[in-house]
């Protein structure tokens, strides 16, 4: 009876020790695993609270652009194609079209919700 081991992308079983011989499944030099700090480039683009405040007060005091407005009432209307290709000429790529889209119609949900 063979059991199936789990591999990871270079073929070494995952969670497994090597064993210090030139040949197996588990061939290579054995080392001790190193707990490395969190480097403080893994926190790219993660969320700041006060960048966040600061943005919510801009949006209070500065309001919405034209293209958004425009964006909301389509979205009212019920014509979301449309909002998406109006936001994907304003804004150059569909991802970012797409995510404003999403953006948009959370502030209208929101205003229902008032």
């Amino acid at each position: 009876m063979s059991t199936v081991r789990l591999t990871g992308f270079t073929g070494h079983p995952k969670g497994e020790r090597k064993t210090g011989l030139a040949v197996g499944m588990d061939k290579g030099h054995v080392l001790t695993s190193r707990d490395l700090k969190p480097k403080p480039s893994y926190r790219k683009g993660k969320l700041n609270k006060r960048v966040a405040f600061v943005r919510e007060i801009v949006r209070e005091v500065a309001g919405y652009a034209p293209y958004e407005k425009r964006t909301m009432e389509l979205l009212k209307v019920g014509k979301e194609k449309r909002a998406l290709k109006v936001l994907k000429n304003k804004l150059g790529t569909h991802k970012r079209a797409k995510a404003k889209r999403e953006e948009m119609s959370g502030v209208l949900r929101a205003q229902r919700t008032k």
